[in-house]
């Protein structure tokens, strides 16, 4: 119990720490806007967080010969340190709206708590699929990975952790674009990766988790959610549609890239 309650305090501390010192190095050090900071603060701490999520992935999955009986102390270790993430991030991305706001002069951005309110409001609307996308996260498939699994399958949370490996890319493309760099090869390069990892790590990836198992159990594909408990059908059946989702407002961003 007090490894699980330092693993929720230290990852509560760390992502709000490395984003409140790099917004300060930022602004303090380099002499950039405050809304820059931020911006490029929560796009490190989420780069940040990608990479440790995917080396934990690879080294799960690495070392994971049975698919379903195979422990990593990593599997649970890393969901405890890494679910405060997504409370955090919640905030961060609030963060960017309302700086943002503040910088074009809008009403909602105002210090008065009706203003706050009125850009709470703006913001889930904006981020309605993301912020219920990270409350799922938190509410439904932590408990799920913790407890649910009862220590089988660490292959397969090695597996999710691995959907991160396409962060990074998808945070590049937000920085380039915010300083008006579409026209870097970079930015054309950091596009190609993107559409590569995301449907390799994301698209790809729920459908492959239903194969690795047909494998292991020797049943036909078709059978295998017929088979698998309930609670991973449910979160392949929420979370799966987003990613086509996100993917396809990738595709159709390229497809306009390409079209300028």
């Amino acid at each position: 119990m007090f490894l699980m309650l330092g693993l929720l305090a230290a990852g509560s501390i760390f992502f709000p720490g490395i984003f409140l010192a790099s917004k300060q190095i930022l602004e303090q050090l380099m002499g950039w806007s405050e809304v820059d900071a931020v911006v490029i603060s929560a796009r490190l701490v989420s780069s940040l967080q990608a990479v440790m999520a995917s080396s934990a992935g690879w080294t799960i999955v690495s070392s994971c010969r049975d698919v379903m009986e195979d422990r990593h102390w990593l599997a649970d270790a890393y969901i405890l340190f890494a679910t405060p993430y997504f409370c955090y991030d919640l905030l961060a991305m609030f963060l960017c709206y309302w700086f943002r706001l503040r910088v074009k002069g809008h009403q909602e951005a105002g210090p008065d708590g009706g203003s706050v309110c009125t850009a709470v409001l703006g913001f889930l609307r904006r981020e309605v699929l993301m912020v219920l996308h990270h409350v799922f996260m938190v509410a439904f498939c932590c408990p799920a990975s913790l407890v649910w699994r009862q220590g089988r399958g660490d292959y397969f949370q090695g597996l999710l952790f691995l959907a991160e490996l396409s962060t990074p890319s998808v945070c590049l493309g937000k920085v380039l674009i915010q300083f008006q760099r579409q026209d870097w090869l970079l930015h054309r390069v950091n596009g190609a990766a993107l559409l590569l990892s995301f449907f390799c790590c994301r698209v790809l990836l729920f459908p492959y988790l239903y194969y690795a198992y047909s494998r292991y159990a020797s049943i036909p594909l078709y059978r295998v959610p017929l088979v698998a408990p309930w609670q991973c059908n449910l979160g392949a059946a929420l979370l799966w549609p987003l990613q086509l989702y996100w993917f396809s407002l990738i595709c159709r961003g390229a497809l306009r890239g390409r079209g300028h």
